[in-house]
Parts: C-alpha cells; sequence; structure tokens
C-alpha cells in the first residue's frame, strides 16, 4: 500500500535501518525530468515510481465497479510485465529487457490481483506467481526489491496476490519457511507491552526489536485475514476482534516464542490493535515524521478498513469508512490522484456504500483519469454531474514527487528510528 515518493522512501528507510547514505538514492530524483505520461496509463503524474502500482489499483477498483477498461490501460499493464514474469515500478521502454534488480514486489503483487480480477489473463498471472516465488525470502518473507531483506507490506502484498490466483500461502516456502511465516516475523506477540500486541512493524530494528508501523498494520491485516484485492467479503461477527491472549505476558497461550503470533490468532490480533488504534485516534490512524506534527495516515486508515472487513468485522471499520468518506477528498486531490482514488473506491466497495457519493462520484473520477473505457455501468443523473465538475483538468498531476521532496530532506535531518517507514509507500528500489 502508496502516496509519498516510492524512490525517496526507500533511500531513507534504507538510511534509517542500515545508517548507509541514502544521498545517492536521493540524487537521482527524477523532479527535473519527469517521465512522460504513456497513452493507456491512468493518473496524469509522473509514472517513474508508481505508474504500475496506481494502474493496477485503478483497473482493480474500476473492474468492481462493472466498468470495462480500455484495451489500451489493460496492454498497458500487460506490456509492462518483463520476461521473468515480474513487474518493475515502470517501464518507459518495453523493448528492453528489464534490469532484475529494479522489480518490484510490490508491482508485481498488485498487477497480479488487477488481472485475476479483469478476468482473461492466466498466462500473466502464472508467470507473475512464478515470480513471486521464485523471489521469496529464506525467512519466507519479500523484499520490495529481490535481494533486500523482507518487510511486512510487501510480505503482506505478494501474500494477498497468491491468495487472488488461488495459490495457497502456507504451501509457497523457502527453506521450510512458509509465506505466512514470514509474515509473523513482523508481528508483534506477547512480548510486546499489551497495547501494541497485534502490530506490525516494517522491518525489525537493527537489534531485532518490532516497532508497530501504522502501514505495516493496515497492509499487512488484510493478508493476515486472508485477504485480497478487491475486498468482497460479506461475512461478519457482531463481536470485536478478538485481542491476543497471552501468559503471564511473556508467551502466547499456546506457548509460542515471545514475539511469535499463532497463524490462527494473526489476523484477529491485528484487528483488535487497529481498531483500537482508530478508536483512540479519531477513526484514523496517524502518520508521524521527524520534525513534522502528526498528520492523519489515510492510506494506512484505508487498509485498516480493508483488513477489518475482510476479517469480518465491519462494525469495527464504519468509523473508519465514514472518516475516509468525509475526509478523503484531501487525500484523493479531488479525484486527481489516480492510486488514492483508486484505493478509497476500493474501501467504498468493501464496505458497501455507494461510491458515487463517496466524497464525490469516485468511480466518475477514476475513469477521468485514463482512457475511455469500452463501457461502464449505469450512473444517476447526480453522479454523472458529479464526475464531470470533479474531472482533473488535462495535464494536472497526481502522486507528485516533488511534493514529499521536502519531508524527505527533513526526514534525514531529524533521522528517527523506524518513523519513516510510516510513510504512505511509494518507495523505489533501494539504493
Amino acid at each position: 500500500m502508496l502516496t509519498a515518493a516510492r524512490l525517496g522512501a526507500a533511500a531513507l528507510t534504507a538510511a534509517l535501518l542500515t545508517g548507509a547514505a541514502a544521498v545517492p538514492a536521493l540524487a537521482d530524483s527524477p523532479s527535473p525530468s519527469a517521465a512522460a505520461v504513456p497513452e493507456g496509463l491512468y493518473g496524469k503524474g509522473d509514472p517513474t515510481f508508481d505508474g504500475v502500482w496506481r494502474q493496477s489499483l485503478a483497473l482493480t477498483a474500476l473492474a468492481g465497479a462493472k466498468v470495462t477498461p480500455a484495451d489500451s490501460a489493460v496492454s498497458w499493464l500487460t506490456g509492462q510485465q518483463c520476461a521473468d514474469g515480474g513487474w518493475p515500478s515502470f517501464r518507459a521502454d518495453t523493448a528492453a529487457a528489464c534490469a532484475a534488480a529494479t522489480e518490484d514486489s510490490n508491482a508485481t503483487a498488485v498487477a497480479v490481483q488487477a488481472l485475476v480480477a479483469l478476468g482473461g489473463h492466466q498466462d500473466a498471472v502464472d508467470k507473475g506467481v512464478q515470480w513471486l516465488k521464485a523471489n521469496q525470502n529464506a525467512d519466507g518473507s519479500w523484499a520490495y526489491n529481490p535481494g533486500s531483506p523482507g518487510d511486512a507490506d510487501s510480505t503482506g502484498l505478494a501474500v494477498n496476490a497468491l491468495l487472488a490466483a488461488k495459490v495457497d500461502p502456507a504451501g509457497v516456502a523457502k527453506a521450510g519457511r512458509s509465506a505466512f511465516d514470514g509474515l509473523a516475523l513482523f508481528q508483534l506477540g506477547c512480548a510486546a507491552p499489551a497495547d501494541q500486541r497485534g502490530a506490525f512493524a516494517y522491518q525489525p530494528k537493527p537489534d531485532g526489536a518490532l516497532e508497530p508501523n501504522a502501514l505495516a498494520t493496515g497492509q499487512a491485516s488484510l493478508a493476515a485475514v486472508g485477504g485480497k484485492l478487491p475486498v468482497t467479503n460479506t461475512n461478519r461477527t457482531d463481536a470485536a476482534p478478538k485481542a491476543l491472549t497471552c501468559a503471564d505476558g511473556s508467551t502466547s497461550a499456546a506457548g509460542s516464542a515471545p514475539t511469535a503470533v499463532l497463524r490462527a490468532d494473526s489476523g484477529e490480533t491485528a484487528g483488535a490493535y487497529l481498531t483500537a488504534q482508530l478508536a483512540a485516534g479519531g477513526q484514523h490512524l496517524t502518520l508521524t515524521t521527524p520534525g513534522a506534527a502528526p498528520a492523519p495516515d489515510y492510506t494506512a486508515t484505508a487498509w485498516a478498513a480493508l483488513g477489518l472487513i475482510q476479517g469480518g468485522h465491519p462494525q469495527q471499520a464504519a468509523g473508519a469508512v465514514d472518516w475516509l468518506a468525509k475526509e478523503g477528498t484531501a487525500w484523493t486531490k479531488g479525484g486527481t490522484d489516480a492510486s488514492a482514488t483508486a484505493t478509497l473506491l476500493l474501501v467504498a466497495q468493501a464496505a458497501q456504500r455507494d461510491p458515487a457519493s463517496f466524497g464525490g462520484d469516485l468511480v466518475g473520477q477514476l475513469t477521468a483519469l485514463g482512457p475511455a473505457p469500452k463501457a461502464t455501468a449505469p450512473a444517476s443523473a447526480s453522479a454523472t454531474a458529479s464526475a464531470t465538475a470533479s474531472a482533473p483538468a488535462k495535464g494536472k498531476k497526481d502522486s507528485s514527487v516533488s511534493q514529499w521532496w521536502p519531508i524527505g530532506i527533513g526526514l534525514l535531518i531529524g533521522i528517527g528510528g523506524g518513523v519513516v517507514l510510516s510513510i504512505q509507500r511509494k518507495r523505489g528500489p533501494k539504493p
């Protein structure tokens, strides 16, 4: 889950986790010469860091809205796939072979889910799944780019993709460690303070400690409850998510290792943590960065809502869904940010809300950001008027890298633990 500059956040993450200098990666900023926006791509901003990501989310969300996309939109996504089955964040020249190091597990995971939602692309889906299997780490996790340490977000997204492709993550393993084992590496268990149990860290700190991360928890929670995009679960329980049961505050009731959460407990305890955090935060999660005031984390809140709904707890997600409907326009920039608009539409669909009046007409807004679709679902007159009024001007950028650049510099100046990992995910390849 991706609204801050992918490359900048990756470089900053590397600096915080390893102490390595991030300046070379930051110096490669595309801001001075943004890539041209290809025909068929949703969104008007530079696609260098999020082209495949935003296209995949858009196609997944529009499929749920019964919109038949233009052939050019689908062929753009399939044309981005590399010969070995993976997807990079963006391929400017699809005639050139992909560099393996630039292939992106996050892009691959959401592309697989989009193509499953669209149907009719089994070969591309199978190749994407094989790429994910081939690039699983020995501990069962996935990294953003192959060869790096795994993280909760990337591992969760890979699990989502496997589930979408009807592949059991429990059977996808390296060195005896399954995808679910990899996800469990990042979840705080009974060794953590009670109010942190169930949360996910983005990655362990150098000393192995796990620190709760809002976005990591939101995104990983969907995988922990066995979910994928789009979320279509209509099962529900009246009970709140069950918090982790611990014996003596140090081990789980089943006697597992102090930081381990059993697979059977993972989704519920993540949901319990998210429910408590949403209640404490005014029904949204919070982004905290060094040198900046705490701010709402729209992306993390959206993924938290998706995880809770998939887990059978729409009642606990309802407050966050209401908050997103009311406040989400600031996130989507009035429907001009393709990634945010698509994610918000996925939330509205999962919550069975009317997307035509979810802070605007989300289907109309998202459709206006891409090529004219082959067919659309019938829309009300009010929805059509809303879409026309909110359609972006030609050339208006979404998901801008430059708007996040000052935050990146501030983070480098104010390095503090893993806080940068809460930045909403538009990371690029690690330096």
